[in-house]
């Protein structure tokens, strides 16, 4: 039978903290619970946890997508994942991929060989897209409140500032191609201030040809 492929993750957030108390405490537990029959490496980064990117996270789950491993074992789930909805992330990747994540220090198991270790798995997966849920609500909620201030979402538009020049440009009978290519606009913009304006007193409409 295969040995079972464990990756022991740690990190710490600064250069000047170590990883081995907590490394020491987890590789105690693997070699309580699989002794040698188990193949176990360890893979550690000294990151802030608030970010998403790190080397060796970033390695952990290349590992993971190329079916490199069974089991991760941690210290703590705040070792792994930076927020609730990161960590429900990397968990749905890892019940995609039958892998358990063992937390020492919490009790957590989510062997899913067992009853209990499936259902830890999706607790976990539930509050953290619960958690990702709230922070969209909240989100809303304040861009809603912040509209009816006044406040305006979105790039403030600067279309205007080029209006007069565009204008002048083609009421000389530039094509809005020509026009865009000069002022450096999109085209769609050039054309849309075309279709603005009002004919002019001979009758005439003005061009708006986009050909070149």
């Amino acid at each position: 039978m295969r040995s079972k492929r464990v990756v022991i993750y740690g990190r710490v957030s600064t250069a000047d903290q170590s990883h081995e108390s907590q490394l020491r405490e987890v590789r105690e537990y693997c070699a309580r619970r699989w002794a040698d029959s188990a193949e176990v490496i360890t893979i550690t980064d000294t990151a802030s946890g608030a970010r998403t990117s790190r080397e060796g996270l970033d390695r952990l789950m290349k590992l993971v997508r190329r079916g490199k491993v069974d089991v991760i074992v941690c210290y703590k789930l705040d070792r792994l994942g930076r927020s609730l909805p990161h960590l429900a992330q990397i968990i749905s990747e890892l019940d995609q991929h039958d892998i358990s994540l063992v937390a020492t220090s919490q009790g957590i198991d989510t062997n899913q060989d067992s009853p209990a270790g499936r259902l830890q798995m999706h607790v976990l997966i539930a509050v953290a897209e619960f958690e990702r849920s709230l922070i969209v609500e909240r989100v809303r909620a304040g861009q809603a409140a912040a509209r009816a201030k006044g406040v305006k979402f979105g790039r403030p538009a600067t279309l205007w500032k080029h209006r007069e020049r565009v204008v002048s440009l083609l009421q000389q009978g530039i094509s809005c191609r020509k026009v865009a290519a000069q002022t450096g606009l999109p085209l769609g913009s050039v054309f849309n201030i075309s279709r603005t304006l009002h004919q002019p007193s001979n009758g005439e409409a003005l061009p708006t040809s986009i050909s070149g």
